[in-house]
This record gives C-alpha cells, structure tokens and sequence, in this order.
C-alpha cells in the first residue's frame, strides 16, 4: 500500500521560527527534522535583527525572513516548526494556522490556559505537533503499550522526577546569557518558571504512559535558591483518572545533578522503570519474578516501539533521535492531510495542541494550590 509520504514524491517544505544563533534547542530540532529526509528547510526567521536572520539562515542553507507575516506569505510552506521564547507562541502559532500550514511547536505551548485554548481552537482541522520529545523514545513507547496490556496489571501509583542544576547557583547575579534572560523574565517565560520549563514535561510523560488524565492535585511550588524571584521547586501530590495516586519532583536547582529524569509506573503485579540517562533500556519488576531489562532492538518490543529503532541494540540512541520521531509521525500525519491517503495509526500518537491544553491546565491548577497554601485543587 501507497504511503502518504511516498505518495507526496518529495520532502514537505518546512519555515523555522527561532533557534537562531546560540539557540540550544534550535540546532537539534532542524536536525531532527532533516534526519528521516521527510522535511526540507526552506525558510526561518531566526532573528528579529533582519541582518543576523539573513545572515543566519544563508549560512544554514535557506530563505531568512523578517517576521512570520512575511514568511508564511513568501515561502510555500507545509508545516512550520516553532521554538521562539513561551510569550510568541499564541501569536506565531495562530498566524501559521490561519494561513494553512500546519505547525510542529516546542513546549510549553503558551503561557496561560487561555491562549492554549485559542491555540488548541486554531488547530482543529489542521496537524499540530508539541514537541514533548521524552514522549519518543522507543523505550517510553514500549512502557505505554505494556501498561495498556495490562502487562503491570492495575494501575495502582505514579511517581515521576524532572531534576536539574543549572540554576543552584545565583545565576540572576551574573552575566545573563539570552536564553536566560527571557526565562527570568515572567512576562515571557509565563508565571511558574519551574512547571512550564521542566514541569510539563514530568506531566505530560506521567499522564501519557500511565494513559490517564490528571484530575487533581495538592502542590508545594516556590523557590529553594535564596532571593530568586521565580520558580525553581515543585513538589506535587497527584490524583489521575480512577483515583490513581502520584507524585511529581522538578527542580532546576538540585546542585550536581544532570538533566535527570526517572518515571515509575506501578501496578498490582509489578512495576515499569525508565531513566532519561539509561533510556535505551526499560526495567520490567513482576512480584516474584526476576527482573529483566528490555532494551531498543529487542525482537520483541512491541509494535509502537518497533516503527520507532533506527539501528541495532547496543548502539544508543538520544535526544535528537527522539526529536526525529516526532517530525517523522508530524510528517506522515501532514502528508496525510494533503494527499488523502490514510497514516500509519502509529504514527499518530504524537502530543498534539491538546496535551499543550492539559499541561496548562496542570500548571495553572498548581499555582492555585500554592496561593490556598497547598489545598488540593481540581484540575480544569
């Protein structure tokens, strides 16, 4: 049967917008995007100095723009991929919708429940990708299919750790790079620094593996480093759907650690593990069995794991990788939409706008908890 890819005959056409010069997560999401060969860069507003964008992009190999307005006219684009600070998000996003391209947006997806609606709304009829990239990696993809074949039995707890050190120091006192000076800035990096950066993440991976909505939730959220205006600790109680518990750690201030992530999934028969740093493997513990480590390669992973291992075990795999996953399944699913023909259903189990929705939804339902000094809060 025809692809919708092959069926297309040629990569899809794609803008960025951010990620410029210095940018950390430009480079690796137009990697990501050029490594299956389903998308070329064809255009970018990198900058808002028009001399740097121009120069920028020729020196990338593609069209530099002034602003999104005079891209989205220019260029014939299928799809534009947004990585620009939280506070362009609503408007970048609403503009390439409003002019038919779908979109591929990085996390968090705005900065109030309210424009995450307006986002969300925009995007019905269209393909829209949020970049929660943890969500990729084969291993969370196999972890998901096993607890929805009740491999772990009951759900019964979820634990999940978002853990980082850049900011254990006084960084506010120094020379401020660009990056951070727009994540210090809540006007621009939205009202919980801490949620919106990392915390969303450690939501959005809790929820989409367990394949349960949070509704409620009790948080203790604030900041651990002395004088430091915005969020750099949560710590949350959470209830998902069918009264299942669980708790959330994220901190940016955790001196030594690295960029650490661990979700555990718990059920009445045993338990599923996975680290960011070991995210190649899965620990499967069954009460009263030994327990075994599943790796990216094995014969037997299941199918949603399977369409997503590149190359053979023992060879290890990372971010970009899980980055590329996401623009792969974006890239089926929006040629899909332009040629009629049907995509793979597994390729369609990317975050969309919606769990941009939830993850605005949880973040807001958290600062409610902390202005009534923890009190357990329904999540809208």
């Amino acid at each position: 049967m025809t692809t919708p890819i092959a069926a297309l005959g040629r990569p899809l056409r794609l803008g960025v917008v951010g990620g410029g010069p210095g940018s950390f997560i430009g480079p690796i999401h137009r990697a990501a995007a050029l490594l299956d060969r389903r998308f070329d860069i064809v255009a970018g507003v990198l900058s808002s100095d028009a001399e740097r964008c121009r120069s920028a992009a020729a020196a990338l190999g593609f069209a530099g723009y002034n602003s999104v307005p005079a891209m989205l006219a220019d260029a014939r684009l299928d799809a534009v991929a947004i990585m620009t600070p939280n506070d362009r998000h609503t408007e970048e996003c609403c503009a390439a919708l409003a002019a038919g391209v779908d979109v591929i947006c990085d996390k968090p997806l705005a900065n109030s429940l309210a424009d995450a609606r307006t986002i969300a709304d925009a995007a019905r009829g269209h393909v829209f990708c949020l970049t929660h990239a943890y969500t990729a990696y084969p291993m969370i993809r196999q972890a998901r299919a096993m607890v929805e074949a009740g491999v772990i039995g009951e759900l019964r707890a979820v634990q999940v750790e978002y853990l980082q050190a850049g900011m254990s120091g006084p960084v506010e006192q120094g020379e401020l790079t660009p990056k951070l000076r727009w994540k210090l800035d809540a006007t621009r990096s939205g009202p919980s620094l801490v949620l919106g950066d990392i915390g969303t993440h450690a939501h959005h991976l809790a929820c989409y593996v367990a394949n349960r909505r949070l509704t409620r939730l009790s948080a203790d959220l604030g900041a651990i480093v002395p004088g430091r205006e915005v969020d750099d600790y949560a710590a949350i109680l959470l209830r998902l759907d069918g009264g299942i518990r669980g708790t959330l750690i994220a901190s940016q201030a955790l001196a030594g650690t690295e960029n650490s992530i661990t979700l555990r999934i718990y059920g009445a028969t045993g338990h599923i593990e996975w680290t960011h740093i070991r995210n190649n493997h899965l620990t499967l513990a069954l009460q009263g069995r030994p327990v075994q480590t599943l790796a990216r390669g094995d014969a037997d992973l299941l199918p949603p794991a399977q369409r997503l291992l590149r190359i053979a075990r023992g060879h290890p795999e990372g971010l970009t990788e899980a980055f590329a996953n996401l623009y792969r399944d974006a890239a089926e699913a929006i040629a899909s939409r332009i040629t009629g023909l049907p995509a793979d259903p597994l390729a369609l189990d990317f975050p969309t706008a919606e769990a941009g929705v939830a993850g605005m939804a949880f973040l807001e339902a958290a600062l409610t908890s902390r202005a009534r000094d923890g009190a357990w809060v329904e999540v809208g």
